[in-house]
């Protein structure tokens, strides 16, 4: 190991005991030795995306949460509703490491070529146990950063950009001809209409907010309706119909928004058709990618017999393209890091600051727009 790294460092962990309360500390940890493909990343920049949420928080009720510990490790604890613990059966009782991605400084490497090529560089990675102040990866998880990019530029390279490239892939692969995106004015929404703009793909976004709206028209956007709007299932239709968008990528996920989605396709897809009990043969489907709405979704009648709705994970779509697939779409991230690919945080914070109650209540709300970023050398 290289002089100037320590022999431990911190690294945050949550923990949802049996007795129904989350416990998320920060604890020392051994700085491995790299393996000879292997290297050691000293964490400047990491996002907290709502995925990362999922585990650091799952379905603890953070108006419960309650600060304990010392200055320099402390320990928050959370009240999980008995209702919720089914669902976090499979992790009871195992201290698990947080964080999908980041980027930061290689300050140690193994003896492989490909390993000493990154010492000193900065690079970005993927790969989970982020939220700490150093990560061991392998060299085909990380990607080296631009000589004039800084860890903060890199630090989410991977979820956001990948997963906004992710759905016009699927759309080609699926043969679908336009896209509807919900939470559309998130920063993977943005990305997302900067490549379907790009790329001549017509995209329905959905929002929920006067100043979404603007966010969107803002950069380009050409079809944006507001499902708070008392017109949206009849602004929905019109786009739908404009577009002949039948694949759909929601974030919400509970609720009656997929159903409303597969509900305005089918209406859509029928204007001016012939009648038929089973309603259109046009193939719909909606994708849930996200769980912003915890709540069961909801699917009424009338959206025919030829749709479909299922989960969608980018890890599962990157392993389907195969390297040459994952390789061309990272290409593509480097080269538009500063422009298509730049992401704008609300607020940078130490991995101390986030277990502090009140910070971790307001980034957990998961508000459009608002993404912050924690810098372990804080």
């Amino acid at each position: 190991m290289a002089g100037n790294v320590p022999e431990k460092g911190l690294q945050l962990r949550t923990l949802v005991k049996e007795s129904g309360e989350l416990e998320l500390s920060l604890i020392d940890v051994p700085v491995p030795e790299p393996g000879d493909d292997e290297i050691v990343i000293r964490v400047e920049a990491t996002p907290i995306n709502p995925s990362d949420l999922g585990l650091l928080v799952g379905a603890a009720d953070l108006s419960t949460a309650k600060a304990s510990g010392s200055d320099s490790h402390p320990v928050v604890t959370a009240e999980v509703p008995k209702p919720a613990m089914r669902a976090m059966a499979a992790r009871l009782g195992q201290s698990l490491a947080v964080g999908n991605e980041g980027a930061g400084t290689v300050v140690a490497a193994g003896k492989s070529e490909a390993a000493q090529a990154l010492l000193g560089k900065t690079v970005t990675g993927l790969g989970g146990e982020f939220y700490a102040e150093y990560r061991l990866l392998n060299v085909a998880q990380v990607m080296a950063l631009p000589e004039d990019a800084t860890a903060r530029d890199g630090a989410s390279c991977f979820v956001n950009p990948l997963t906004a490239l992710s759905f016009p892939e699927t759309m080609r692969m699926e043969g679908h001809k336009a896209l509807v995106h919900t939470a559309a004015a998130s920063n993977l929404g943005q990305m997302l209409n900067k490549i379907c703009i790009a790329d001549g793909v017509d995209l329905v976004n959905i929002v929920r907010k006067p100043e979404q709206e603007k966010i969107l028209r803002d950069i380009g956007a050409k079809y944006i309706v507001n499902s708070s709007s008392d017109s949206f299932m009849d602004d929905l239709i019109k786009a739908l119909a404009e577009t002949k968008a039948t694949l759909g990528f929601d974030a919400i996920g509970g609720g009656p928004l997929t159903g409303q989605i597969l509900t305005a396709m089918e209406a859509a897809a029928n204007m001016g058709a012939e009648y038929s009990r089973y309603g259109s043969a046009e193939p719909k489907q909606v994708y849930i990618y996200g769980r912003l709405d915890l709540s069961p979704t909801v699917i009424p009648p009338g959206v025919g017999m030829a749709w479909g709705t299922g989960g969608y994970l980018l890890t599962y779509f990157l392993q389907k393209i195969g390297s040459e697939g994952r390789e061309r779409l990272r290409k593509r991230v480097m080269a538009e890091l500063k422009t298509t690919f730049a992401s704008h945080y609300t607020a940078e914070i130490s991995l101390r600051e986030a277990l502090d109650p009140d910070t971790l209540r307001t980034y957990n709300e998961k508000k459009t727009g608002e993404k912050y970023l924690i810098n372990p050398t804080l």
